[in-house]
């Protein structure tokens, strides 16, 4: 190739019987773009139409390994502030999509000393259709006013599952706005897995913690999600047994 200098600078420029080189070595970058994984490029990612309000994208890629963990209490929380109930097949199918699911966790607390618990048919149905169910037994306390009150935390059952499974996957979904679990995201993102937080900012008031939403990799916003995860119907009145409002009030 020639090179030409010109006037007293010495720079260098490429005359004109280099272009169509720099033709041929922009046509050749750009089939790489285009092509992906047909010219030498794995993993070409994924992404969907779901943006967060702050433009984040919901990014796959297609051989990576994918675990979800379900803070119950917390996701159930913040679909009903959105006005929706959750799929939970549809759920699973749509992040079964994205990549290679490992794992479906789902945590809740259980009232154990009721005849009939309002959540036991969920986490049997959980149970038989693809869910790893994580729960343990609720403490009741009263309160300094008297009131009784039902304690049922699972963030260190969550914390240490996440922490085994780090080792094992690379993109790890957390269904929680919980900003506690701002520290475990930090320490799994530090072990080269990506994190991304499913909840929302559109709820009066927003359901995510900030500081969990600024550590994350990706945020998710829960509501762009509702067409592909709601249940069909929808806009009905909350039951007046609902199965997750005590817990998630005092965990």
């Amino acid at each position: 190739m020639k090179i030409t200098f010109l006037g007293t600078s010495r720079e260098p420029l490429v005359c004109l019987e280099a272009l169509p080189y720099l033709y041929i070595v922009a046509n050749a970058a750009l089939k790489t773009l285009l092509l992906g994984e047909r010219s030498g490029i794995r993993n070409w990612p994924v992404r969907d139409n779901h943006y967060s309000p702050k433009g984040n994208q919901m990014i796959f890629y297609q051989e990576e390994r994918i675990a979800m963990f379900i803070d119950g209490a917390n996701l159930y929380a913040a679909a009903r502030a959105l006005g929706f109930d959750i799929d939970y097949k549809r759920l699973l199918d749509l992040f079964a999509s994205k990549g290679r699911l490992v794992r479906a966790f789902y945590y809740t607390a259980l009232v154990e000393d009721q005849e009939y618990s309002p959540i036991r048919p969920l986490v049997d149905w959980l149970d038989y259709n693809g869910y790893t169910m994580v729960t343990k037994p609720t403490k009741e306390f009263t309160d300094a006013s008297g009131r009784r009150k039902i304690k049922g935390n699972m963030d260190i059952e969550l914390a240490i599952d996440v922490m085994e499974m780090a080792e094992h996957v690379d993109h790890i979904l957390l269904f929680s706005g919980d900003g506690d679990f701002r520290r475990l995201v930090d320490a799994v993102q530090r072990k080269g897995v990506r994190v991304s937080v499913i909840s929302t900012v559109r709820s009066q008031p927003p359901m995510v913690a900030d500081e969990l939403r600024r550590q994350a990799d990706n945020f998710i916003e829960l509501q762009d999600l509702s067409p592909s995860i709601a249940r069909v119907h929808q806009h009905r009145d909350p039951p007046s047994n609902d199965p997750h409002s005590n817990l998630y009030e005092t965990a």
